[in-house]
């Protein structure tokens, strides 16, 4: 297995599941800001712990976007090592769920996630009701 994965062209969900071993059980922070897509490994970790105030090392899952939209990253620390997978669209951008807190990073769930990356307008989809735990302040 490679320790990172480069542009995933299709069957995105599929393989993020697989090969990074991602699902509804983890954490995801979405940054707000624009981020330069030439930073990787170390440039991306310095933002996780300098503006999003996360632990590196905690298996959440970090995501960043480009200014256009047009390209996404994903970073993650995966027992002894971390992932950055990265997605450039060919055509169209990436929704970004709207947010008006003063916070960096927007804490989404795996659904929405995966919707962003495939495109789906999450705005205009109506999700029927289903139990969740109750929110506990970290």
């Amino acid at each position: 297995m490679r320790s990172q994965c480069r542009y995933i062209t299709s069957n995105t969900t599929q393989f993020i599941s697989s090969m990074i071993n991602l699902g509804p059980f983890q954490r995801y922070f979405l940054y707000k800001e624009n981020t330069d897509m030439r930073k990787s490994f170390n440039g991306l970790g310095g933002i996780v712990v300098n503006e999003v105030k996360k632990d590196l090392y905690s298996g959440d899952v970090f995501i960043f976007t480009n200014k256009r939209r047009d390209q996404i990253r994903l970073l993650v620390w995966d027992r002894d090592g971390f992932w950055v997978c990265a997605k450039r669209l060919e055509e169209g951008t990436f929704q970004i769920p709207e947010n008006n807190t003063d916070t960096s990073a927007i804490e989404l769930k795996w659904d929405t996630l995966m919707m962003m990356i495939e495109g789906i307008n999450f705005e205009r989809v109506s999700k029927r009701k289903r139990y969740s735990l109750p929110v506990q302040n970290q």
